[in-house]
């Protein structure tokens, strides 16, 4: 051995299981001459090399610079070890077991389908042409397969397909591009296709497909199983297959989402701009919201809603669906929605597919690759050429966020619409895929799942629990259940809104930030409902600095479902008489307008409500728009819609007041006296739906100005499912940027409650310590 020889150890952690990290190691050890191994543990990848001491400094380089595209390294540390010499460069086993104090390596989410694999998959002289189930090191599924780490086959449901010898030489050859690829397959070895229609044979393979694309060309609605769970598909243009679906289904007027053959056909039917077609086409291939633009759709898509939903092709199946070249012509468009019933968790497991799904479905095409765990398809859209998340699951879960703080093991269990939980230890936050809503057993027992897997995967066991401080929500019951004596603390919602922000920006919670809370329910301290707030908020508490003057909820779920309850109430707050020519009034059936009438006289049934969500929904009915709504947030999405055509000569006004010392009241009766006069005026309600944009904006901003001149500094965090509206976030971040304030918006988790999870989690690391059962562990300072 010589002096410039030496022997060095390398624990790379990250995102480096199932992303062709072994491999690479491999080939980077092996250019430069160096004698090693290379292995997974469950914290990551452990290598060491051995060799000149200028080709291991070099290494050092490489594996930091030229990892694979899918890697995310987050930290490698090194040590020397003694040289041993030896001779070449090894794969080792996979070491089952961590070093004390060892953390989990970061599970890898599913990718779609790479243009190599493509390639292969549409050339007839390759051996894996037309393979449903094509993948390498650089794509196909992880997430939704791995039962465990290390990430190695046995480790995922591919285990029980054994690999043929062709796969096997790929499987070991370090040259070739399925080196060490876990779900690597291929038509003699792989899963196989299968088509399943009542009273019909069964048809796999090329068989499967060819009578799936004709099904759907007939106007069928078939179940297609893909990474996470089953879509139900049917011709896009299809009317009557549309309206089938949606009478099957029971789902009124919810948009669907469709997958278009590929970009081209995608920029028929919607605007796409840069950034929205990089997310279209890359790696994580979520469902993007878009500004229609024509196309042949059924009309019955997106009744009355501004955006669609497209997504593309993301398995080597659904290229296949929509058929190659020499394929007969079937529909360039697809409905591909979840499958499963309004409410209900997606639908897995394939004997529970051919009962839960029969009476929605003509056929089944399936497969027989295990799913793992739920995971349905995320939904982003772009403001201002910037990510907004709207669901965030396949392509994103579990990818963590890191954390500004160190946090104890915590388990934070969301809230109960749009519901994800988060698990949390150090500076990590791991985010479940997005649950759903927590309002029937199937949905629990997925959550339970859920939590389940993602223990095993991240290795967390939480010391602490954090819900929501809401009582009666079924996320906190869980809570209560499972937490076996461990602290369970209860947050605010609008704190945890607040803190999740604060937590994607990296803020240590050092100084409070004006955190603007816009949505549509949030149990509030007093015992009101919440939901148009400005918090002055670190991670341990918050001052409820502003918020909208209280109104009634006449009736509670009542008044969300039916937005001119909410139209009355506020008019009735606002002074303003329930002439009959005004449209809430004329929608309320007269029996009805009685009760509410006397319910807003007395408060019968009637909970205060600050719920920015709410007054949307007013002034949608106020102006015409939706009455009666089947989704959430479906009246103020068309007036949204309908305001982005206009650009206002003005905007109506807030009344800003003081109450005490250093509360703010927002009165919105002059925007409901103005909005009324403009109705009995004749104006078109997409000029009322922009007045009333542009007053919204302008109290952001006025209550931004006197909290910073009340010393609350410049930091603006614009938060709440009512953020998700597109024109009012690009006018409040504008407006606020042009008035001095640094604002902060969601980039990694939705401002829904899809993020709430994370942000319970900082505020129950940062708040006191709460023991036994749910205890306040935020609230007013």
């Amino acid at each position: 051995m010589t002096g410039d020889r030496e022997r060095r150890r390398f624990d790379v952690h990250g995102v480096v299981q199932g992303v062709g990290f072994r491999p690479f190691v491999y080939v980077t050890a092996s250019t430069l001459s160096l004698t090693g191994c290379v292995s997974n543990d469950s914290g990551g990848v452990v290598v060491e090399v051995e060799g000149e001491a200028g080709a291991v400094a070099e290494f050092a380089v490489r594996l930091r610079t030229e990892a694979p595209p899918l890697a995310a390294i987050e930290s490698v540390r090194s040590r020397p070890l003694p040289v041993r010499g030896g001779t070449g460069f090894t794969i080792a086993a996979s070491r089952h077991g961590r070093e004390p104090g060892g953390t989990r390596t970061l599970a890898a989410p599913d990718v779609a389908t790479c243009a190599a694999c493509l390639g292969e998959l549409t050339d007839p002289a390759d051996r894996r042409h037309r393979h449903p189930f094509i993948t390498c090191t650089n794509c196909g599924p992880r997430f939704t397969i791995m039962t465990g780490l290390p990430y190695d086959r046995p480790a995922t449901t591919m285990a029980g397909f054994p690999m043929c010898p062709a796969c096997a030489r790929e499987y070991a050859d370090p040259s070739d591009r399925r080196f060490h690829a876990q779900p690597i397959a291929c038509h003699d070895c792989g899963p196989t296709l299968s088509l399943v229609r009542p009273g019909a044979p069964t048809r796999t393979r090329a068989a499967a497909l060819a009578g799936a694309r004709a099904l759907l060309a007939s106007g069928a609605i078939l179940a297609v199983k893909g990474l996470g769970g089953y879509h139900l598909a049917c011709d896009a243009a299809d009317e009557r297959a549309v309206a089938r679906l949606r009478r099957r289904k029971r789902r009124v007027a919810k948009p669907f989402a469709v997958m278009a053959r590929d970009l081209d056909t995608a920029r028929t039917l919607a605007a796409i701009g840069p950034a929205a077609a990089a997310l279209l086409s890359g790696p994580r291939r979520p469902i993007v919201l878009l500004p229609r633009a024509g196309g042949v759709l059924a009309g019955g898509i997106a009744p009355g809603n501004p955006d669609l939903g497209v997504l593309l092709p993301y398995t080597p199946l659904h290229v296949l669906l929509f058929g190659l070249p020499g394929d007969p012509d079937g529909p360039p468009v697809l409905v591909m929605t979840s499958g499963n019933l309004g409410g209900e968790p997606i639908v897995t497991d394939d004997a529970d597919a051919r009962t839960r799904l029969a009476p929605l479905v003509d056929g089944w095409l399936t497969h027989d690759r295990p799913i793992q765990v739920p995971c349905d398809d995320s939904v982003v859209r772009v403001v201002d050429g910037d990510e907004l998340p709207v669901r965030r699951s396949r392509g994103y879960a579990p990818l963590p966020v890191a954390l500004p703080v160190d946090v104890p093991a915590t388990l934070a269990v969301g809230a109960d619409l749009k519901n994800t939980f988060a698990l949390a230890r150090g500076r990590y936050a791991w985010l479940s895929q997005h649950i759903g809503e927590m309002d029937d057993l199937a949905t629990l027992d997925a959550f339970t799942g859920a939590e389940r897997h993602l223990e095993i995967l991240t290795g967390v066991d939480p010391t602490q629990f954090a819900a929501d401080a809401h009582p009666a929500y079924r996320s906190v019951g869980w809570a209560r259940r499972h937490a076996g004596g461990r602290p369970v603390h209860a947050v605010q919602h609008h704190h945890a809104h607040v803190a999740a922000v604060m937590a994607e920006h990296g803020l240590s919670g050092g100084s409070p930030v004006i955190g603007v809370a816009f949505d549509g329910t949030g149990y509030g301290t007093d015992g009101a409902i919440w939901g148009g707030e400005v918090l002055l908020a670190d991670y341990k508490g918050f001052h409820r600095f502003a918020r909208l003057r209280y109104v009634p909820l006449p009736g509670g779920d009542a008044a969300v479902e039916r937005p001119y309850r909410m139209a009355l109430a506020h008019l009735a707050a606002a002074g303003v008489a329930w002439d009959p020519a005004l449209p809430p009034v004329v929608a309320c059936p007269p029996a009805e307008l009685t009760v509410l009438r006397h319910q807003v006289d007395t408060g019968l049934n009637c909970v205060p409500t600050s719920s920015m969500g709410r007054l949307f929904d007013a002034v949608a009915s106020l102006a015409g728009v939706r009455h009666v709504v089947d989704y959430e947030a479906q009246a103020a999405i068309e007036l949204e819609g309908l305001s982005r055509a206009v650009v206002p000569s003005d905007g109506y006004a807030f009344a800003v007041t003081s109450e005490g010392a250093d509360a703010v009241v927002a009165d919105a009766g002059p925007v409901i006296r103005a909005a009324a006069a403009d109705v009995a005026a004749g104006v078109p309600a997409a000029v009322i739906g922009a007045r009333f944009h542009r007053a919204v904006i302008a109290l952001v901003v006025a209550l931004a100005v006197r909290a910073r001149d009340h010393g609350a500094g410049t930091t603006v965090a614009l938060t709440g499912g009512v953020f998700q509206n597109a024109l009012l976030l690009s006018g409040a971040r504008d407006a606020l940027t042009s008035n001095g304030f640094t604002v902060l918006c969601h980039r990694q988790v939705p401002p829904n409650d899809g993020g709430l999870a994370l942000g319970q989690v900082l505020v129950a690391a940062g708040g006191p310590t709460a023991a036994g059962d749910a205890t306040t562990a935020s609230g007013p300072t």
